[in-house]
């Protein structure tokens, strides 16, 4: 008697060997717990290019868009499924408002969308902290939050993150004075702070307090879910060390969550821009790409964009986004595990 059961499980076995799925390779995992996260077989997929130097990474959810910038041409940029990428806010970080240099970098970086669905921006040009309507504008009016630290006019702002109080934390390294072509700060005096700092500003009561003058080049930040730890992410264009470090707002001791000399010197990247995703995990660029570190400090896995800028998740962390380098200039998405 034939085995009616044979030719159906044969051509069960053909079909699952002809469509078994390739892990990404530009997806390494390091410890099984991110996997809870991560999808090894999620494609990579490029949403936006040539733009010089997208940063500032920020999802809307009233529009379901990802908002970023040029830093570079000092444009906001909006993208979505219906309407692909467009011109949304310009100028964006560069009016006119205070002094500068002029050497590029002098367009908007970090951004931010608060309570009433605004945009918070970090101005590099303007050197301040302004606020402005969530609307596309070729003549945008900037509301100044702060400017000034002790009457001394602020550097660069750069990025920046918002805890649950009304308290805005924010980094301010002095990129608007830094030569892209030398790779180097220029001196000026314009320049009237000493040193790059991180503040906190509370939006509610105005009040500015300086949270640490001790990091020589500060960029990215973000809280802890639990809002007690402060990430910044220092850069290494000054003294070559590279590390993520980690501010407990109780005490404000500082201490350092993990080092850059773990991960090998020929990576290109920095640890430039952060987010924090639900679990705790830091998401940061970084050496070889976009990095995955525990709140412990451990290595969990590393995503090759390429030299990236920043990341973002939208509110519901089913994408994570990522912004490019000037020699990767392309904005990109990765499909995630939810929780």
């Amino acid at each position: 008697m034939k085995n009616l059961f044979a030719i159906p499980f044969l051509l069960f076995l053909f079909s699952c060997s002809t469509t078994e799925k390739t892990a990404n390779p530009n997806i390494e995992i390091y410890d099984e717990s991110v996997l809870d996260i991560i999808d090894t077989f999620a494609e990579i997929e490029q949403l936006a290019d040539s733009i010089s130097l997208p940063e500032g990474p920020v999802w809307d959810e009233s529009s379901r868009s990802l908002l970023f910038v040029d830093v570079m041409n000092n444009k906001i940029y909006k993208w979505n499924e219906d309407d692909g990428t467009s011109e949304y806010i310009s100028p964006s970080g560069n009016t006119g408002y205070a002094p500068n240099v002029n050497l590029g970098l002098l367009g908007a970086n970090g951004l931010l969308i608060d309570g009433n669905g605004d945009i918070i921006v970090c101005q590099h040009g303007d050197r301040r902290l302004a606020k402005i309507q969530n609307n596309a504008t070729n003549s945008p009016n900037f509301l100044t939050l702060v400017d000034n630290f002790e009457g001394g006019r602020f550097n660069s702002p750069n990025d920046l993150t918002y805890s649950s109080d009304g308290n805005i934390y924010f980094t301010d390294p002095a990129f608007g004075f830094f030569n892209l072509e030398t790779f180097q700060f220029v001196e000026s005096e314009l320049k009237d702070l000493e040193f790059n700092g991180v503040y906190k500003y509370n939006i509610n009561t105005e009040e500015l307090s300086l949270i640490t003058d001790q990091i020589d080049l500060p960029n990215g930040i973000a809280l802890s879910p639990d809002e007690k730890t402060l990430y910044v992410n220092k850069m290494a264009v000054i003294d070559g060390s590279r590390k993520i470090l980690k501010i407990n707002l109780e005490n404000m001791e500082i201490g350092t969550l993990f080092d850059g000399t773990q991960l090998p010197q020929e990576d290109e990247g920095n640890f430039d821009g952060m987010k924090v995703h639900s679990s705790g995990n830091i998401f940061t660029s970084g050496p070889g790409g976009l990095l995955i570190i525990s709140p412990s400090g451990e290595l969990l896995g590393k995503i090759d964009f390429g030299h990236i800028t920043n990341c973002a998740f939208d509110d519901k962390e089913e994408y994570l986004y990522a912004t490019g380098f000037v020699n990767n200039p392309k904005v990109y998405r990765i499909k995630l595990n939810q929780i």
